[in-house]
């Protein structure tokens, strides 16, 4: 590859840039975020190498949207990077503070240059769970369908139930340092799939028995509501994923077991 792109994504345009392998400036564009704006940034692409087999890889922020969706469907390697790392790359190359969408471009097109190995690229996913997540946002009861276009159906995604949790800050983040020992929620993590996670967790505490009790259990430990509420989500997720994994369907009695009676309860 002797190509890298980078976008600076915005509501009504986007800055494009595009560098080689040593960094030097090979192109940079603003195109609209409209039908002809999106048709140009491929024939940009392709007046500097770019094929199927051998497409150029992307770098933006934002994994979802029209434009993240379009590149998609091209099968070319597209790399979301949080904007707080971007913030971190751009600082290592101006000392001012200066912003600019051009820049930010030359930023994330270098990030795939120098660390690509370090940005997982956006999965596989069928057309049918990309649709449902360029179309269906703030969708309210229909949480399922959130869940699934923020998780898809790239099972290759999460190999285990850990990376899962994490991605939803479902899994806390234990920070240890000498003596100190803190753990604490994640705030780097998937705002969607959590926000549905606590719908989805707050409506299984009153559908269901068996949620009720993890949840009041938790509770009892010295949880506060969030925490009790969080923790539900992070085992509703590994239902959820051993089930996907499995192929099997979603049972109450096997998802919360019963607990066995004490001697004096009986």
């Amino acid at each position: 590859m002797d190509a890298f792109c980078g976008i600076d994504w915005a509501e009504d345009h986007h800055d494009i840039a595009l560098v080689d392998r040593d960094g030097g400036l090979l192109a940079r564009q603003r195109i609209n975020d409209d039908a002809a704006g999106l048709a140009r940034l491929p024939e940009l692409l392709a007046g500097h190498g770019d094929s199927a087999e051998d497409p150029v890889p992307v770098a933006i922020e934002t994994p979802r949207g029209l434009l993240t969706a379009c590149l998609r469907a091209t099968g070319r390697p597209v790399c979301p990077v949080n904007p707080m790392a971007v913030a971190r790359y751009r600082d290592r190359h101006s000392a001012a503070g200066r912003k600019s969408g051009h820049g930010d471009a030359v930023v994330l097109a270098n990030i795939l240059r120098t660390d690509r190995h370090a940005h997982r690229p956006l999965p596989a996913d069928s057309e049918l769970a990309q649709a449902i997540a360029v179309l269906f946002p703030g969708i309210g009861a229909l949480t399922g369908a959130r869940v699934l276009a923020e998780i898809g159906d790239d099972r290759s995604r999460f190999t285990d139930t850990r990376g899962l949790k994490a991605y939803a800050s479902a899994a806390p983040v234990t920070r240890a340092s000498g003596k100190t020992r803190s753990v604490t929620r994640r705030h780097v993590k998937n705002n969607r799939l959590a926000q549905a996670g606590y719908i989805w967790a707050f409506s299984a505490i009153t559908a269901s028995p068996g949620a009720r009790d993890h949840y009041d259990r938790r509770r009892d430990a010295g949880d506060r509501h969030a925490a009790a509420q969080r923790n539900l989500f992070s085992r509703l997720l590994g239902c959820l994923h051993h089930c996907l994994v499995t192929g099997q369907h979603y049972d109450e009695a096997t998802a919360f077991p019963a607990k066995a009676a004490t001697p004096a309860a009986a």
